[in-house]
């Protein structure tokens, strides 16, 4: 390749980065602070609402029953039961999620819901809130969205951001790739005389793999069918079958089987096994309680589907059952979001979550210094 088409194709790619940072640089930064913000999820939630998880000392004794009846009396007519969530770990409360009575859901969205926290040791309500209305839900909106309405559009909007930031990082790595291959000499600080061209290399740089594996995690999550296509990974089977989307149908408000002995038939023959979450049944189909057990015999939570009708397994399976994301799903969402994942990994997730803005105001910066360069060799 001759210099010159080297130069031009250099001249190009800095174009199309620059363009990118500036040219998105609106969008790109609340996506990216706010999902930094998010990966500290918990922690926050505890800071803005301390009540939730003001819990009793001590284990967690009552029966599920306890916390669906007070989780009923507390929602009253405002909402029904549809999933209870045991804690993970001691210190959370147990959760209990209602789908709010009266109306259709909108298209495209998640039936709106009411979220019961409960003491697991007393079963006494802490509090009763709507999470998506909160500042912590508008975040996790406005991340998954950009607060975009519509079927799924803000969904794509973000999944081709995810796109953009991409091309970002590989046509900054082009950039940043030194021209006389001494790589180890463009690492130091000192490459540039200009501080903000120093922060805009050496940032972008050692941020680079992982800004490149959130963004292109997101791109999965945004794009699930053209994902799941692409790695040859069969869609969840619930939902495929009725044409809907899993928990669009409203649970049941009297279960023919009680909620405890369907949870006792899920543990049965499973020594050591704790619940992990209880999904009550639904209407349409043949209803069915779907419930999560931690069994110390298996690498990861297994779901036991128990009929409402005669209380018997009709399915049991890893969390990648019937309804359940798959295992290449889940991975993507905790590269993404950094939950579950070691701390290291976490704190890396939100630099790439704040580094966009560091990345965009030095980015600014160089391209206004270049076109006034651009300008004084006009005039």
């Amino acid at each position: 390749m001759t210099k010159s088409i080297l130069t031009r194709l250099r001249r190009f790619w800095l174009d199309v980065h620059l363009w990118i940072g500036v040219g998105l640089f609106v969008a790109l930064v609340p996506l990216g602070v706010s999902g930094a913000l998010l990966v500290w999820h918990e922690p926050l939630d505890q800071l803005l609402h301390p009540g939730r998880f003001a819990v009793s000392d001590g284990p967690a004794t009552p029966a599920v029953s306890v916390y669906l009846d007070a989780a009923r009396q507390g929602f009253g007519d405002r909402a029904d039961p549809a999933q209870i969530r045991l804690p993970r770990e001691a210190g959370q409360p147990v959760t209990v999620s209602g789908r709010v009575r009266g109306g259709e859901p909108v298209p495209g969205r998640r039936p709106e819901t009411l979220t019961a926290w409960l003491d697991p040791v007393t079963g006494k309500v802490l509090d009763i809130a709507n999470p998506q209305a909160e500042t912590l839900g508008v975040m996790h909106r406005l991340h998954g969205s950009l607060l975009i309405p519509g079927r799924g559009l803000g969904r794509k909007v973000v999944g081709w951001l995810g796109w953009a930031m991409t091309a970002s990082c590989l046509t900054g790595l082009w950039l940043w790739w030194p021209r006389n291959g001494a790589v180890l000499r463009a690492m130091r600080w000192r490459r540039s005389p200009s501080t903000f061209d120093n922060l805009h290399h050496m940032v972008g740089f050692w941020i680079l793999v992982p800004l490149l594996v959130v963004s292109l995690t997101g791109v999965y999550i945004s794009f699930p069918q053209t994902s799941r296509a692409l790695f040859g990974v069969a869609a969840p089977a619930e939902g495929r079958a009725a044409g809907r989307r899993p928990g669009s149908s409203p649970p049941l408000t009297q279960p023919a089987l009680p909620v405890d002995m369907a949870a006792a038939v899920a543990l049965d023959g499973r020594p050591g096994a704790t619940l992990a979450s209880v999904s009550l049944p639904t209407t349409g189909g043949e209803p069915a309680w779907r419930i999560e057990v931690n069994d110390p015999a298996q690498a990861r939570p297994v779901t036991v589907r128990v009929s409402d009708r005669d209380a018997t397994v009709r399915e049991a399976g890893d969390r990648a059952g019937p309804g359940q994301p798959d295992p290449l799903s889940r991975l993507m969402r905790r590269l993404h979001d950094g939950q579950d994942m070691p701390f290291v990994w976490q704190l890396l997730v939100f630099l790439t979550g704040v580094t966009p803005v560091l990345l965009g105001v030095t980015g600014i910066v160089m391209w206004l210094r270049r076109r006034a360069r651009r300008v004084a060799l006009r005039g």
